[in-house]
């Protein structure tokens, strides 16, 4: 079973994708990214790749596109707050935009 992250896998897990483009939301324990693509194809080439990634792992981000912007958040509902899922499918995405 997934459990919230401690205070400990918060600075070691966290901390890196907290510099990394990710940021805190406000009023909630999640995290959301913004990330830009040169055109609209890229952008849903990024989420269908992404997207594989979350079926596998049964974790689905909260996301929304417009044109060449895909906007994530993520969080992982069962256990209130963010996860290891969380840490996982972010740093894959981060892997996935590069390329």
């Amino acid at each position: 079973m997934t459990e919230k992250l401690s205070d400990a896998e918060r600075d070691t897990e966290l901390s890196p994708l907290l510099t990394n483009g990710w940021v805190m939301v406000d009023g909630r324990d999640a995290i959301h990214r913004e990330f830009q693509f040169k055109n609209f194809v890229d952008a849903f080439g990024f989420m269908t790749r992404a997207a594989l990634w979350a079926e596998k792992w049964n974790h689905h981000p909260e996301w929304f596109n417009v044109y060449k912007t895909v906007q994530v958040t993520l969080s992982t509902h069962d256990v209130g707050g963010l996860s290891a899922l969380d840490i996982k499918l972010a740093r894959k995405m981060n892997d996935l935009a590069q390329g």
